[in-house]
């Protein structure tokens, strides 16, 4: 037996950068966005707090690019060789376009 009733469902209808404030929907109705996200356990400064931010492709890009500058400034006179080297700063795979890879 079919039982049969309007219920009312909260989705996502689009996700907002939360540093440019734009739209993350890309061609095609999907949204592409990064996600930063932090939670401070026992012992940390702010313990207990949790943090998540939303990023377009492009803000994502450019805080990257913040975060490889300030690496290289804090380790300016850092001996250990390939503390610079390669654009992979943070990345876990690469042309992965079925999220299949290990």
């Amino acid at each position: 037996m079919k039982i049969i009733e309007r219920i009312e469902v909260d989705a996502v209808t689009d996700i907002v950068c939360d540093i440019c404030l734009c739209s993350t929907r890309v061609d095609g109705g999907g949204l592409q966005f990064a996600i930063v996200q932090a939670h401070w356990g026992y012992g940390a400064k702010h313990d207990g707090e949790r943090y998540e931010l939303h990023l377009c492709e492009t803000c994502f890009f450019q805080t990257r690019g913040y975060l490889k500058r300030e690496r290289r400034t804090q380790n300016l006179f850092n001996d250990e060789e390939g503390a610079f080297a390669g654009d992979d700063f943070g990345m876990i795979a690469k042309d992965d376009f079925f999220g299949d890879s290990k």
